[in-house]
């Protein structure tokens, strides 16, 4: 079985900030710090800025895939009036220490990614053009699912298993 193609795939470039770590264990804290609306020019791992203790580098573009069946996700992160975006980043055995998985509107698979122990999981806000064109999808894709009803059953009919007589035996 194949999954469905999504309705709208939305190009976005994502942020990285490293922290200098004030801890024995580990030199830096790295974390998604931003998600652009749209796919910059620049190459991914690009220097953006840096000071005494914080770097922040562009890592690489994804996609937010809309899918129509996940429509009510949406509408409920752009109801919050603060809609968010979470960018997923995994870690590699080398240079650049880590990659960009994905970036989901969806908050349930948000929570998914962040149930994998070892990817960065971070909530962003969502970016104007993102919001606007995510809800002018859910405007256009998006179909009211009906209540689940409780199907009752049929009252037992407790003359069903009464005997009806003897039943004679052979002879």
């Amino acid at each position: 079985m194949s999954a469905a193609e999504p309705l709208l795939r939305l190009a976005v470039g994502v942020v990285v900030e490293r922290r200098s770590a004030k801890s024995a264990w580990a030199d830096f804290i790295w974390r998604p710090s931003a998600v652009l609306a749209g796919e910059p020019d620049a190459a991914p791992w690009t220097l953006l800025d840096a000071d005494a203790d914080r770097t922040t580098f562009y890592a690489g573009a994804a996609e937010i895939a809309l899918y129509r069946s996940d429509t009510a996700f949406y509408r409920d992160n752009l109801a919050t009036g603060e809609p968010m975006l979470w960018a997923v980043l995994r870690p590699t055995e080398g240079e650049p220490p880590y990659t960009v998985v994905a970036v989901t509107a969806d908050p349930s698979e948000g929570e998914a990614f962040a149930t994998i122990g070892t990817d960065l999981v971070e909530t962003l806000p969502m970016p104007a053009p993102i919001r606007d064109a995510i809800a002018a999808f859910v405007a256009a894709d998006h179909v009211e699912q009906a209540a689940f009803n409780k199907r009752k059953r049929d009252r037992a009919d407790p003359e069903a298993l009464a005997r009806r007589g003897r039943v004679k035996g052979p002879s």
